[in-house]
């Protein structure tokens, strides 16, 4: 006994300091004395779950929970783990399970709120966040976390106190200077750039923090060009995507390189369709980040027999799977050879089946990840009853929104968005791959001009439902009252009718622009093709 007393002193103290290697040794030697101790399977689960062994990880947390569950902590990790590994259903029904067992310390409770976070379950993440502030209300995180959660719930007023309370707390918390500056609009009576310009210059000494340089910079540029300072807009935000860039190893080779193969695995599939999985659920609205995704997502969902299911890794995680392969990035070389010519009504039902039980309460629902215009390929043979809507917006327009944008820092779709030319030439690949899928895929796209859209809401939308077998309903004209969350970018602007201030964005850069302009020009690309009938700036 005493033996083991010191064993299990040493877990414990290899867990708490981090250890994770020694913690599973450890863990291991203990299992072979007490083989049903619920805390050394908990110990193994998150020291495996940190050393990114996903599978160890979900099997020692699932006895965790199986030999304890009366422990809501080891449920929340659980939950947490499955979000991991991007099994979001299980996520989920874990989560709720925990939250059931009435967790009351605030780290469990901001464990589950950051899991229905992942998975979409925003007004219960709202829930969950707000007892945590109630427990601990002096925690910057914590105050944070509620934020962007009410964000997504369409609870901007409430956003942006919290915000505000997070800063008092933690003036340094760089990331919710950001989201402050792109929770409205700035006016010159009403904005944050004397506040974020005096923050940037306490770090112009030492070795600051890259991440706060990143979103103080966006920060300053996000509400400089909402004051019309143009010029010091595009300062910062190339000082800041430089910085955000830095050690990425991007390069835009890779990415033409990627787009060459997917081209290549379906020059077979024009003649030949294979059956797939017969099924109308699924509308894909995909295209460019920025370029009006959202906006279509809530006109859609806003029809009564279409719910929103969000921005789903469900389609390129089933080829993933069905792949077999075992490499980090969920798109590449090897992935596409090996899902050249897969078991399509498999993938389509393995697909569908993996969405659930988030969708299937309606008869249809959207899935609005933008990047599955590289899957199209794939969901046009694996899904041949769904519908697919490509968004497309003037092409410099395109560039610098998603230029504009701070992307998610760890996801490998956004790299090119760091460099303002690197973007122009992802523009080009996306651009040609549209037009190679509308040649393979005769009929399957309905290629949408945000401009068109923006100017003749009603014709495009009225277009846009009947493409997706839908009867009209007025509903789809008032998208502004959709109460369903939104996670993306476009939070803030989907809650207001359509407006027209983001048509030809570019124009007033002017000349500060031209590079990305001559490279967009010399492929043969018109920077002027899809901008409706606006009338010209003064």
């Amino acid at each position: 006994m005493t033996d083991m007393t010191l064993l299990y002193g040493q877990l414990c103290t290899a867990f708490n300091q981090r250890n994770w290697q020694q913690a599973l040794d450890l863990a291991g030697k203990v299992r072979v004395i007490t083989p049903h101790e619920p805390s050394v399977y908990y110990i193994a689960g998150i020291s495996n779950l940190e050393m990114q062994n996903m599978q160890q990880a979900l099997g020692c947390l699932k006895m965790a929970t199986t030999l304890a569950p009366e422990r809501v902590d080891y449920a929340a990790q659980l939950a947490r783990a499955f979000t991991f590994a991007n099994l979001y259903r299980d996520a989920k029904t874990e989560a709720d399970r925990a939250w059931l067992l009435s967790p009351s310390d605030s780290s469990t409770l901001d464990t589950l709120g950051v899991v229905y976070s992942q998975v979409g379950s925003y007004d219960t993440a709202v829930e969950v966040f707000s007892k945590v502030v109630a427990l601990t209300p002096d925690h910057a995180p914590f105050r944070y976390n509620l934020a962007t959660s009410l964000v997504a719930a369409g609870r901007l007023d409430e956003a942006e106190l919290e915000i505000e309370a997070c800063l008092r707390l933690d003036p340094r918390y760089w990331r919710a200077h950001l989201t402050l500056a792109q929770l409205r609009r700035q006016t010159h009576e009403n904005n944050h750039v004397e506040r974020l310009t005096r923050l940037l210059g306490t770090l112009d000494t030492g070795q600051p923090d890259p991440s706060s340089l990143v979103c103080l910079n966006m920060a300053i540029s996000k509400e400089c060009e909402d004051l019309g300072d143009y010029p010091k807009a595009l300062e910062h935000l190339v000082a800041a995507k430089s910085i955000g860039g830095a050690g990425r190893g991007h390069y835009p080779g890779r990415d033409a390189v990627i787009f060459k193969a997917i081209r290549g695995s379906f020059t077979s599939h024009q003649e030949i369709r294979p059956k797939g999985h017969a099924t109308t659920e699924p509308i894909f609205v995909i295209g460019m980040p920025r370029t009006g995704t959202t906006l279509v997502e809530r006109i859609i969902s806003s029809h009564p027999d279409v719910q929103s299911a969000g921005e789903l890794l469900n389609f390129p995680m089933s080829i993933k799977q069905m792949s077999g392969t075992m490499s980090p990035s969920l798109i590449d070389i090897e992935t596409i050879e090996r899902a050249r010519d897969p078991d399509w009504e498999k993938l389509g039902k393995m697909y569908l089946s993996s969405t659930r039980p988030s969708t299937g309460q309606k008869p249809y629902f959207v899935d609005k990840l933008p990047h599955n215009f590289l899957y199209a390929g794939w969901i046009g043979n694996a899904l041949p009853g769904a519908r697919m809507i490509c968004l497309r917006r003037n092409p410099m327009d395109t560039c610098l929104s998603n230029f504009r944008q701070l992307f998610a820092p760890k996801s490998p779709y956004f790299d090119y968005s760091f460099d303002l030319l690197d973007t122009g030439r992802y523009y080009l690949l996306f651009d040609e791959l549209m037009a190679y899928w509308q040649e393979v895929l005769p009929g399957r796209i309905l290629e949408v001009s945000y401009e068109e859209l923006v100017e003749n809401q009603e014709a495009m939308s009225r277009r846009i439902i009947e493409f997706c077998g839908l009867s009209w309903h007025e509903a789809c004209l008032r998208f502004e009252e959709n109460t369903s969350a939104v996670a993306t970018a476009s939070a803030v602007q989907v809650r207001a009718p359509i407006y027209r201030s983001a048509l030809q964005r570019w124009k007033k850069y002017g000349s500060r622009l031209k590079p990305l302009q001559e490279l967009l020009e010399h492929a043969g690309v018109d920077v002027d093709r899809h901008q409706g009938s606006v009338a010209p700036l003064e």
